[in-house]
């Protein structure tokens, strides 16, 4: 299958791609325990949050472990969208415990907050300081993950998203040292997710998926991966939501989850993350909701500039006839992932998750310095991410 990007002299390309060891499977949560061992974890610390407490899974892993003679200290005093306060406490109780290895049982915000964690372990400061990229020099400890949600691909990424308390922001923490060593991905953990947390974390994935794909930084290693991502996600979110216990809906998320990861990771991503880590930092909102309210806009404007990978997308997922204009299929697509949003609960607009007009300047202002922006195919000015935003209130 070609993927129809011409925007890239692929041969004098030098490529790379990271990625975890990743272990994929139902019932795959005892690996982790394996995992830690290998790494060495005498004194591991469990990062987890209080939801993923009361359905079972971090007893489940603190038993894995004990079975292998390991005794966990447990860490779970975070939010969503974890906080810089939060991360420096964590930090402390796994100095004042000694410990040696991260096990992270949680979604996007649990795997984050073990990121931070890891960065002040190695490097000390505040985790404010690490904004950027490649600004945390020293290797970080061991870092073993298992994803409670099918969509933020923390457990594969390069990226620590961090809630920046005083400026109401959030600052992006880059580097092929946040890798994780080790993702287990367990399909039975999406069960237990609250639908909201599903249908946020779904379309999170689909974003990774669409915004990897007309990136700048997109390469043959990174399209295929977007692409069955896209498509994995279009055909199975819905059905997790009328069918939630349906086991095979659940792996094909998961595994689009982590396509979407592995793509994005490598290929970084666009203005709609750029737009949305903004409106999260500001409101503290479901990262993934922000996506499904700005992306349809997103591919409207950037496709104004080259529709082309967008149709391909399109076409990909049969929304559009190969015969189209490609402007024409960029729009359709738009239309189709719209629709998609509203199908799972998603706000029609912005104003509807609490958005203010006067807001709108200065969510423009930093959205255009986030490091997302690099790499979204058309370059934008603070006039026209004023506008972006305007139209998704």
């Amino acid at each position: 299958m070609t993927t129809g990007h011409t925007h890239t002299a692929v041969e004098s390309r030098l490529l790379k791609f990271h990625a975890p060891e990743i272990v994929f499977g139902v019932s795959s949560m005892v690996e982790a325990a394996h995992a830690a061992m290998r790494l060495g974890a005498m004194r591991p610390m469990l990062v987890t949050d209080p939801g993923l407490i009361e359905a079972g899974w971090a007893d489940e892993m603190v038993g894995h472990l004990a079975e292998q003679g390991i005794a966990t200290r447990l860490w779970h005093d975070l939010t969503p969208n974890p906080k810089d306060h939060e991360i420096a406490a964590g930090f402390e109780r796994y100095a004042e415990y000694g410990c040696d290895v991260l096990v992270a049982v949680g979604g996007g915000s649990v795997i984050d907050a073990a990121k931070g964690v890891a960065i002040l372990a190695a490097n000390g400061g505040d985790i404010l300081d690490y904004e950027g990229v490649d600004k945390a020099e020293m290797p970080i400890p061991p870092l073993v993950v298992v994803p409670s949600t099918s969509g933020t691909g923390a457990d594969v990424s390069q990226f620590c998203i961090v809630t920046d308390t005083t400026r109401n922001t959030k600052i992006t923490i880059l580097g092929r040292a946040l890798v994780p060593d080790i993702t287990v991905i367990d399909p039975r953990l999406l069960t237990t997710m609250p639908d909201w947390l599903n249908a946020a974390t779904g379309l999170d994935a689909l974003t990774h998926g669409i915004e990897a794909f007309v990136s700048l930084g997109h390469n043959q290693l990174t399209d295929h991966h977007a692409l069955r991502a896209v498509q994995m996600v279009t055909d199975n979110l819905a059905d997790t939501l009328s069918r939630p216990d349906e086991m095979s809906s659940r792996v094909l998320m998961a595994q689009a989850a982590l396509e979407a990861g592995l793509a994005f990771t490598n290929a970084i991503l666009g203005a709609t993350h750029a737009m949305s880590h903004q409106v999260g930092g500001l409101l503290d909102l479901p990262h993934g909701v922000v996506n499904g309210v700005l992306l349809p806009h997103v591919i409207r404007f950037n496709a104004e500039a080259d529709p082309e990978p967008y149709k391909t997308i399109a076409t990909f997922l049969g929304v559009a006839d190969a015969g189209a204009p490609a402007v024409e299929a960029a729009l359709a697509l738009a239309d189709r992932i719209d629709a998609l949003a509203r199908d799972v609960g998603v706000p029609r607009g912005l104003a509807e998750l609490g958005v203010q007009p006067e807001d709108l300047p200065r969510l423009a202002e930093t959205a255009l310095s986030d490091a997302c922006m690099s790499t979204n195919p058309r370059p934008a000015d603070v006039a026209q991410m004023h506008a972006l935003f305007q139209a998704a209130m």
